[in-house]
């Protein structure tokens, strides 16, 4: 197959969808690749490095689209990448569809069979594509509170672990989940006051064996999380619906309760986000204040550390990759129902029922 690597356009989008050392198993396995020039330069490999691993650099993303049969990206294409899809092409990248109904309806247009990493799953019915960069935000969400809780960020001015004779920083984090478990990590090695919440009872016990005495933990009643908000300092949102948009767990309202300075990272934004007053922000503008709170939005937050977030990445996803250049879309898929329930869009029909109900468009499940 002629897999090709276009060059991410995203608002400081480092990562690329396939490493030199990727580009080698995919060589060795008798496939063609092409990458644009410039795709790593984000992460500091050069056009050379690809080409020493047996690429071929094209100049533009137009030339890569045409003369490739499987397009490897990391975020969703934007308009100017969709507009180069066709219906012969097989997308596999981050798609998030069910908060971008145009990217939804554009993918329809062109035909093309797109399988989004976010909704593949495993045999434990995790997501095992989505795993390492959530675990990636995860743990950024926390290196993000405590800088824009800084009181030259706009922030409380407080210390996320305190000093003695000083209390640390109430931290809730809203999502038992990898990104909340890789968040309450370095928030307790942060020294931070740190309680996590979620719906499965089963989960808090779970959390509750494996850390211990660092966390407390508490059951995500409506009345639970407006508590903790309006107590919290840093409040990360780390709900996930696969497929589907993130609910809206903090109000406007509960937001009024909240302490100036206080700060909100949102880590579901790509799924619409889980707070009322939620909207997308870019590593270029990445707050903005609501009734004096701090909302950090970033919608590609693991591309602000592109190298490791590429390298995890692609540690996860090349398995399939390998799978779909040497058997086909449809014979992948047919032959891997974890890799079918990745398929979000194909021959113009919505494939994913969480996409289709998010989006309140038509359903057609795909059949082998």
């Amino acid at each position: 197959m002629r897999v090709g690597v276009p060059k991410e356009i995203k608002n400081h989008e480092y990562r690329v969808g396939l490493t030199p050392p990727s580009v080698v198993e995919l060589i060795a396995l008798g496939h063609s690749v092409t990458v644009q020039t410039g795709a790593g330069l984000g992460i500091d490999f050069e056009d050379q490095d690809y080409i020493d691993a047996g690429a071929t650099i094209l100049p533009d993303a137009a030339s890569v689209f045409a003369q490739s049969d499987m397009i490897v990206k990391v975020k969703e294409p934007q308009a100017s990448e969709i507009a180069l899809l066709e219906s012969r092409h097989v997308l596999f990248t981050y798609l998030h569809l069910a908060a971008d109904k145009p990217q939804a309806e554009g993918l329809m247009k062109s035909g093309a069979t797109c399988i989004a990493y976010e909704t593949v799953t495993a045999n434990d019915r995790s997501l095992p594509l989505l795993k390492p960069m959530s675990e990636v935000a995860g743990r950024m969400s926390i290196q993000v509170g405590a800088h824009y809780l800084e009181k030259e960020q706009g922030g409380r001015g407080v210390l996320l672990g305190g000093v003695p004779g000083v209390a640390p920083a109430r931290v809730a984090i809203l999502g038992g989940g990898v990104s909340g478990v890789n968040a309450a990590q370095m928030a307790v090695g942060m020294r931070a006051d740190v309680t996590i919440y979620d719906i499965s009872n089963a989960r808090l016990a779970e959390l509750d064996m494996f850390f211990s005495s660092q966390i407390k933990t508490a059951y995500a009643s409506k009345a639970a999380i407006a508590a903790a908000v309006k107590n919290a300092h840093l409040v990360i949102g780390a709900v996930l619906v696969p497929g589907a948009a993130a609910p809206k767990l903090v109000t406007r309202e509960m937001l009024k309760t909240m302490k100036r300075g206080s700060v909100l990272v949102d880590i579901a934004i790509d799924q619409g986000g889980c707070f009322e007053t939620s909207h997308a922000t870019t590593h270029d503008n990445p707050v903005f204040e609501v009734d004096g709170v701090i909302h950090y939005c970033v919608a590609n937050m693991p591309g602000a550390v592109a190298r490791t977030s590429t390298f995890a990445l692609n540690n996860a996803t090349l398995p399939f990759v390998l799978k779909l250049a040497s058997l086909g879309a449809e014979a992948a898929m047919a032959a891997d129902a974890h890799l079918a329930n990745g398929l979000n869009v194909s021959a113009g029909k919505i494939r994913h029922q969480a996409v289709a109900e998010a989006l309140d468009l038509p359903f057609e499940p795909w059949a082998a």
